[in-house]
């Protein structure tokens, strides 16, 4: 892989949840503070794009400090004169269907430098009239590369078709599927609806046969299967994908992991900030630099160091001789303790 000219290198990161917890005095910066640390390592590790799989914002409708404080940190990390060292050679009106149509490292009148892109997740899903999301601002500022977001149309359940963004660097050709987050139910009947969901392929172009293609898909969708119809099963996902980048679940699982009997690898990065007491959350967080040349690819995974860290433990308050279970003072006294020696640990 150390022919550069041929080598894309992608920055992987999900959940970012800019705007958790902002008015909280002490941790009202934690999610900005990791995203500039995503943002920091792209420039670091001289990533061709950085690649988003939703959830950038906490919430729908995000307050005007989290809108500049993200403006800002995009401002800072993705205006630059470095060059772009790859080519978007799909039809660009289809990959990005808002006013001007094409990615954004080719507008002349900005200087991108490090190009994002990005779907949306179920906190930033679009939504009103005009159905915008909290994405489509960034988009038409020129800092990101919004796609992925669906026009269900069709009667019933909905059709959906899902077009790759081709980007070519030197010899490697890849194509890039997002599917925006659809509220899980429909989705999954949506897949297991005939015709409901088409995946195009890329067409034939000079010397290319469609064989020749890295494919990755991009989604935010539930993972976990409590209850299968409000998840997505692997097994509905077409087979000729060769990555998939798992967005919304928040435990860190970096790892690509090999489906059984479908071919392709899913990496679940997690979330950047931790944003519910579960077990889950308090694993090491990380991103991933994924390398692809040809149809070969390699993973390296990155730990982020600005995460607050967050421990977990269970405490079984019929197993502690000193406490009595139905004394509250009792009880808080004894996880104040605990909370205490987790502190000295640290």
């Amino acid at each position: 892989m150390e022919d550069d000219k041929d080598t894309l290198r992608i920055l992987v990161a999900t959940d970012c949840h800019l705007g958790y917890m902002e008015k909280d005095e002490i941790r009202r910066f934690d999610s900005f503070e990791a995203f500039e640390e995503i943002c920091s390592l792209a420039k670091q590790k001289e990533v061709d794009f950085v690649l988003l799989g939703g959830d950038l914002f906490h919430e729908n409708k995000p307050s005007r400090s989290t809108l500049v404080k993200t403006i800002e940190i995009l401002r800072r990390y993705c205006l630059n004169d470095l060059p772009v060292k790859f080519q978007v050679v799909s039809d660009q009106t289809v990959n990005f269907p808002n006013r001007f149509g094409h990615v954004n490292y080719e507008d002349p009148h900005f200087n991108v430098g490090l190009p994002v892109f990005t779907i949306h997740g179920n906190h930033d899903d679009p939504a009103g009239v005009d159905n915008l999301s909290a994405i489509d601002i960034l988009s038409a500022c020129n800092l990101v590369n919004y796609f992925g977001k669906m026009d269900l149309g069709g009667s019933g359940v909905g059709q959906i078709a899902v077009h790759p963004v081709l980007v070519k660097k030197g010899t490697t050709t890849v194509a890039l599927y997002g599917l925006g987050n659809i509220r899980d139910e429909r989705l999954n009947r949506m897949f297991q609806t005939p015709h409901s969901v088409q995946w195009m392929r890329p067409e034939s172009q000079e010397g290319l046969s469609v064989s020749d293609w890295f494919n990755i898909l991009v989604l935010h969708q539930n993972r976990i299967k409590t209850n299968p119809k409000s998840a997505i099963n692997e097994h509905f996902l077409p087979r000729f994908l060769d990555f998939v980048v798992w967005g919304h679940e928040h435990e860190c699982l970096i790892d690509p992991q090999e489906v059984p009997g479908m071919g392709f690898h899913i990496t679940q990065p997690g979330s950047s900030v931790a944003t519910s007491l579960i077990d889950g959350e308090a694993k090491p967080k990380h991103v991933l630099l994924l390398e692809i040349k040809g149809n070969q690819y390699r993973p390296n995974k990155i730990p982020l160091m600005t995460v607050r860290p967050f421990e977990y433990a269970e405490v079984v308050l019929k197993d502690e001789a000193d406490v009595d279970p139905n004394d509250q003072a009792s009880v808080l006294e004894h996880l104040d303790k605990i909370g205490k020696k987790s502190d000295r640990k640290e």
